[in-house]
C-alpha cells in the first residue's frame, strides 16, 4: 500500500515536470537546468533571500538620519502599499511566462516591431546590473556585520578599515561563488532551514529586545510613533522619502523566484505565489520590527550612527543585550545574510545565464555553459562573482558610493520592471494569462506601481548627504547639481551605444530571446527536400 502510494506521489510529480517543461518550450526553450525546488522552496528560497533581520540591519542606516522613529514606522508603512502594487504586477506577469530571463522576455513580447529589441536589450542589461549590485551590496553589508562582531568581542577596541572590510568580502565572494558550483539541490533542502531561522531572528528582536532593554534606552509612545528628527542634511519632506531605501531594498528581490523558475515545479503557480506570500509577509514581519525597534533604540540617534561598532542594529542589540547576548543573535544575523548572498548570487547568475543564452551578453559563448553532470550554469555564477567584485571596488570611493551600490541595485531593478509593465499596456500585444490573474485590477495596479518606481528611481539619484556648501533654502537650484554619480544611468547609456554601435552593435545581431527547441528530424529532413 505505501508502494502504491510513493508510485503515485512520483507519478504525480512526473507529470507536474512534464508539464512545467511543457510550458517552456511553448516559450520557445528547451529544458536544460533541473527542477529541483517544490513550490515550498521556492518561497522559502525567496523569503530567505529577502531575510527579514539581516535585510533590515543592511540598510537601517537610512533610516536613522531621514526621519528617525517617524520614517522607521510611518515610511515603512506608506512604502509598503506601493510595495503591494509592485508585487501583484509582477506576479501577474511571471505567472503567464516564467522563464530565468522574465522581466526581458516579457519586453520583448509586448513591444511593438520597432522597439522590442532595443528595449529587450535596456531591460535586459539593467535587471542584470541590478542583480550584480544586490550581490555585491549583500555581500558587502555581511562583511560590515562580521566586522561588527569582531569590534563587539574586543570590547570594542577594534574598528575595521575599508581594506580589511573588502579582504573579507573577496573571501566571502570566492566561497559563495563555490558553493553555487555545487549541487543546487542541496541549496533547495535547505531553504526550510533558513524560513525557521529567519523567523526565530524576528521574534528576538520582537520579544526578547523589548524585555532586555534597559530603562534608559526604552522609548514611551509619543516619541517612538511620532519623534522626527532629520540629520541628513535634506529637507524634511525630501529626507522621509529617502528613507524609503531601507524597505525598498530590504522587500526588494521580487525577481528573484523568476530567474528561478526553470528550477521551479509547478512553477506557473509556485513563482507567483512566492513572489506574494514572501513579499507580503516580510512587509508586515517588517514594520512589527521597526516598532519594536523605535521602543527599544533610544533618543540618540547620533550615538548610533557613530558608534564604533559601526553597524546601527548591532550597536542597538549590544545596548540592549550586552556583549553576549549580541555575539549569540548576531552569529544568527551573519548566518541568514550569508544565506542571503547565496541565494542572491543564484538568482543574478541565472539572469545571466538566460540572457547570455540569448546572446545578449559579452562573451556570451562562454556564459552560457549548463555543467552536464550538475545541471548548473557554472560560467554564469563565475561571471556575476567576477563582476560584483569590481562593484565591491566602490567602496573605497566613500560613503556615498556605498549608498550608490544600494541604490543601483533598487533603481537598475525598478527601470528593467517598468518597462514591461508600461510595455503589456501600450505595446499592442497579449499574452495568454497565467493561473494568477489580477483581471480588470491588472491595469491601476499597474499603473500606480510604474509611477511610483519611476518617481523613486529619480529621488534614488540623490546622495544620502547633500553636497557641500548646500543650504536647505535652495532645494529648486538646478537638481543636477546635487545628483550623485547615476550608475544606473551610466549602465543604461553604454548599453544603448553598445547597441548602435556601427558593425559590432546588438542593432546588428541580437534578434531578442532565442528559441533552443530542436526541429524534429522529420521535420528537418522535409526541410531539406524542399530546399532541394
Amino acid at each position: 500500500m505505501l508502494q502504491e502510494k510513493d508510485n503515485n506521489t512520483e507519478t504525480l510529480f512526473l507529470s507536474t515536470v512534464d508539464n512545467d517543461e511543457r510550458l517552456l518550450i511553448s516559450l520557445g526553450y528547451k529544458q536544460e537546468l533541473k527542477r529541483h525546488f517544490t513550490p515550498l522552496e521556492i518561497f522559502g528560497f525567496a523569503f530567505s533571500l529577502i531575510g527579514i533581520v539581516p535585510s533590515f540591519a543592511s540598510v537601517f542606516i537610512y533610516s536613522i538620519p531621514n526621519g528617525g522613529a517617524f520614517a522607521m514606522v510611518w515610511g515603512w508603512a506608506v512604502c509598503f502599499i506601493f510595495i503591494g502594487a509592485i508585487t501583484l504586477a509582477t506576479a501577474d506577469l511571471a505567472s503567464a511566462a516564467p522563464t530565468s530571463g522574465g522581466l526581458y522576455y516579457w519586453t520583448f513580447m509586448f513591444s511593438s516591431e520597432k522597439w522590442r529589441c532595443f528595449l529587450c536589450w535596456i531591460v535586459g542589461y539593467s535587471n542584470t546590473i541590478s542583480n550584480v549590485a544586490s550581490v555585491a551590496g549583500v555581500n558587502w553589508a555581511c562583511a560590515i556585520q562580521i566586522m561588527a562582531a569582531a569590534s563587539i568581542g574586543s570590547d570594542l577596541s577594534f574598528q575595521a578599515t575599508i581594506p580589511q572590510t573588502f579582504g573579507l568580502y573577496c573571501a566571502l565572494m570566492l566561497i559563495q561563488s563555490l558553493i553555487c558550483s555545487f549541487n543546487p539541490s542541496i541549496m533547495a533542502r535547505v531553504q526550510t532551514l533558513f524560513i525557521i531561522i529567519n523567523l526565530l531572528l524576528f521574534c528576538v528582536l520582537l520579544i526578547g529586545l523589548p524585555v532586555a532593554t534597559p530603562k534608559e534606552f526604552r522609548n514611551d509612545a509619543k516619541f517612538a510613533l511620532e519623534d522626527f528628527t532629520n540629520v541628513s542634511g535634506w529637507p524634511d519632506g525630501f529626507a522621509l522619502i529617502l528613507s524609503f531605501l531601507t524597505p525598498l531594498w530590504s522587500v526588494g528581490c521580487y525577481d528573484a523566484p523568476v530567474h528561478m523558475s526553470e528550477e521551479a515545479t509547478n512553477a506557473s503557480i509556485a513563482v507567483p505565489m512566492a513572489i506574494i506570500f514572501s513579499i507580503f509577509s516580510v512587509s508586515v514581519l517588517g514594520w512589527a520590527m521597526n516598532i519594536s525597534l523605535v521602543f527599544c533604540m533610544g533618543r540618540n540617534y547620533q550615538s548610533i550612527i557613530d558608534s564604533p561598532v559601526g553597524q546601527p542594529i548591532a550597536t542597538i542589540l549590544f545596548n540592549s543585550f550586552g556583549k553576549t547576548g549580541t555575539l549569540v543573535v548576531w552569529s544568527f544575523v551573519i548566518l541568514t545574510q550569508f544565506a542571503i548572498s547565496l541565494n542572491q548570487l543564484l538568482t543574478a547568475s541565472r539572469q545571466i545565464f538566460a540572457l547570455s543564452r540569448d546572446g545578449g551578453l559579452p562573451l556570451s559563448r562562454w556564459v552560457y555553459f549548463v555543467d552536464p553532470r550538475t545541471r548548473i550554469p557554472t560560467h554564469a555564477v563565475w561571471f556575476g562573482a567576477c563582476w560584483s567584485l569590481l562593484l565591491g571596488c566602490l567602496a573605497f570611493a566613500g560613503d556615498n558610493a556605498i549608498g550608490a551600490i544600494f541604490s543601483l541595485g533598487v533603481t537598475g531593478q525598478f527601470v528593467s520592471f517598468c518597462i514591461p509593465m508600461s510595455a503589456r499596456f501600450l505595446g499592442g500585444k497579449a499574452l495568454k494569462p497565467g493561473p494568477f490573474r489580477l483581471g480588470r485590477l491588472s491595469l491601476p495596479v499597474t499603473a500606480i506601481a510604474v509611477a511610483f518606481m519611476t518617481f523613486m528611481t529619480v529621488v534614488f539619484m540623490f546622495p544620502l548627504t547633500p553636497s557641500p556648501g548646500y543650504k536647505a533654502g535652495s532645494f529648486i537650484k538646478p537638481l543636477i547639481q546635487y545628483v550623485k554619480t547615476d550608475f544606473a544611468g551610466g549602465v543604461l547609456i553604454l548599453a544603448t551605444i553598445y547597441f548602435y554601435f556601427p558593425k559590432y552593435g546588438g542593432i546588428n545581431w541580437f534578434t531578442g530571446p532565442i528559441s533552443t527547441i530542436e526541429a524534429p528530424a522529420v521535420q528537418v529532413k522535409n526541410d531539406a527536400a524542399e530546399k532541394e
